[in-house]
C-alpha cells in the first residue's frame, strides 16, 4: 500500500466494518481493519449455530478470505484499548496481552455491541447472552447436556428442572431461540431417548413487555405467539428476571413487585445490548457524553463532535433512535466510508448526512413460521417463512456459506435431525474478557 495515502483504520468487522471497507476498495486510501476475532460472524443466525441447526463454520466467514480483493487493505487480529484523538493513534492488545499502535487519518469506529445486563454482571456466570460464537457453543453445550443429563435420570421430578430452559427476554433474539429449543425438543430429538422422553422440556420466555416482538406489528405478534402457544412455549409477560443462580431464577412483576422462583438449570439472555468497552474509551477521549448503553452520540453525517475525522456506525452509534440491526449498521458504514471517499477525492457534499432505509425486519418463530414487515408488507406464516430464509441467505458473506446454509436446513427439513450437536468443554467467560 502506498505510503503517501491516508490512513483509514475500521475498528470492528461486522457488518459496518466488512460494508466501509468495501466501498474505500478503490479509493485512494490505506485502510486498516481491526478486529478482536479472525472472522465476520453472521449473528442473525447465532442461535440456530446454538442448538445444532448450523455449525459456526456456517456464520462465520474469515475476514482476511471476506476482503481478499480489497488490495489497500490490511487486516490486523487484536482488541482496541486505547486511543489518543491529538496523535491520532489508537493503542491494540494482541492475542498474547502486547500492545501496538496503529496511526490513523480517518477513524470508523465499527465495534459493535455486546450483550447488556442492566447492571447485574453477576448473572453472565450462568446467563450467557447471544452476541458471539463462543456465545452460541456455550449455550450449545447447555442445551445438550441438559437432555443428556436428564436421561440418567429416574424421574420427572428429578428431571424437570434439567429441562426446563428460561429465556429472559421476548425480542427476536428471545422468540428465535425459544422457538428452537421447543423445535429441537418436539422434532430432532423426540425418537432419539430411551428413558425419557424429551418433550418434557419446558421453554420459560419472560419478557417485561406486554407482547412478544414489540417491534413488530400488533397484528403479527399475536401471530407469533400463536405459534409460540402451539409449540408448547410458555410466555411470561410483565415480568423480569431480577435474579440468576446457578439452579434457579427469580422473576418480579413489573406493578406487583412479587416474585417467584423458576428451578432451572438453564438460563438464557437476550434482553438487551450495550456498546463494547472501548467505545467509553473513544467518548472520553473526544468529550462527549455517552448516551444510552454507552453509545456515543453522533451528528448527521456520523461524526463525532469536534473530530471531523472520527466516524462512529453501526451498534456503538446514537441517531435519532435507529435500532441496532444489521441493516442500520451495513448503511452507516457504508455512508462514513464514501464520505471519506468523498473527502480524499476533494468532491463536494462531503458532510451529507445519513439516511437510513427501512427494508424491513423478519423473525424466525419456527419451522415454515416466520415473520416479515418492510412498510406496509407484513407477511407470516409460510410466506413470511420464505421471505425471511431469502433475506437471510442473501446477506449471508460467501457462497460457501449460503451452499452449506442452504444444505444444513435442507437437511433438517426433510430428515428431522440436526447434525451439529457436537459440544465443547472449553471456558467462554474467557472469550467475553479482554485480551490478557
Amino acid at each position: 500500500m502506498a505510503g503517501d495515502r491516508p490512513n483509514v483504520l475500521i475498528i470492528g468487522g461486522g457488518f459496518a466494518g466488512v460494508f466501509a471497507a468495501r466501498r474505500l476498495k478503490r479509493a485512494n486510501v490505506s485502510v486498516t481493519l481491526l478486529d478482536r476475532g479472525t472472522s465476520h460472524v453472521f449473528q442473525p443466525l447465532l442461535y440456530q449455530c446454538a442448538t445444532g441447526l448450523l455449525s459456526e463454520g456456517d456464520i462465520a466467514s474469515p475476514l482476511r478470505h471476506l476482503l481478499r480483493r480489497c488490495r489497500n487493505l490490511r487486516v490486523f487480529l487484536g482488541e482496541a484499548s486505547g486511543i489518543d484523538v491529538t496523535a491520532k493513534t489508537v493503542t491494540a492488545r494482541r492475542f498474547d496481552g502486547s500492545t501496538f499502535d496503529i496511526d490513523y487519518d480517518y477513524l470508523i469506529l465499527a465495534a459493535g455491541a455486546r450483550q447488556s445486563y442492566h447492571g447485574n454482571e453477576q448473572f453472565e456466570q450462568f446467563a450467557p447472552g447471544m452476541k458471539t460464537v463462543d456465545d452460541a457453543l456455550a449455550i450449545r453445550r447447555k442445551i445438550i447436556s441438559s437432555f443428556e443429563i436428564a436421561e440418567t435420570l429416574p424421574t420427572p421430578a428429578l428431571r424437570k428442572p434439567w429441562l426446563t430452559f428460561v429465556i429472559s427476554g421476548g425480542g427476536p433474539t428471545g422468540v428465535e431461540i425459544a422457538g428452537q429449543i421447543r423445535e429441537l425438543a418436539i422434532r430432532a430429538l423426540s425418537k432419539e431417548f430411551d428413558s425419557m422422553d424429551p418433550a418434557e422440556a419446558q421453554v420459560i420466555l419472560v419478557h417485561g413487555g406486554e407482547r412478544v416482538l414489540e417491534s413488530f406489528h400488533p397484528r403479527l405478534s399475536g401471530k407469533a405467539q400463536k405459534t409460540l402457544d402451539k409449540l408448547g412455549v410458555t410466555t411470561v409477560l410483565g415480568r423480569h428476571v431480577t435474579d440468576v443462580q446457578r439452579d434457579h431464577v427469580i422473576t418480579t412483576d413489573k406493578k406487583t413487585k412479587a416474585t417467584e422462583q423458576i428451578d432451572t438449570h438453564t438460563v438464557l439472555w437476550t434482553a438487551g445490548v450495550e456498546a463494547v468497552p472501548f467505545a467509553g474509551a473513544v467518548a472520553e477521549a473526544t468529550g462527549v457524553t455517552p448516551a444510552r448503553g454507552g453509545t456515543i452520540p453522533v451528528g448527521p453525517d456520523l461524526r463525532v463532535a469536534g473530530h471531523e475525522n472520527i466516524f462512529v456506525v453501526g451498534d456503538v452509534m446514537s441517531l435519532d433512535k435507529l435500532p441496532g440491526v444489521a441493516e442500520v449498521a451495513m448503511q452507516s458504514g457504508h455512508h462514513a466510508a464514501v464520505l471519506i471517499s468523498r473527502v480524499v477525492g476533494g468532491k463536494a457534499k462531503a458532510d451529507s448526512p445519513f439516511k437510513y432505509r427501512d427494508l424491513g425486519t423478519a423473525a424466525y418463530i419456527s419451522r415454515y413460521h416466520a415473520l416479515l414487515e418492510s412498510g406496509p408488507l407484513r407477511l407470516s406464516g409460510f410466506l413470511g417463512w420464505l421471505g425471511w430464509g431469502g433475506i437471510h441467505i442473501f446477506f449471508l458473506a460467501g457462497s460457501r456459506n449460503r451452499v452449506w446454509t442452504l444444505a444444513s436446513w435442507a437437511s433438517t427439513i426433510i430428515g428431522g435431525s440436526r447434525g451439529e450437536r457436537a459440544i465443547t468443554y472449553g471456558d467462554p467467560e474467557t472469550a467475553r474478557r479482554p485480551y490478557p
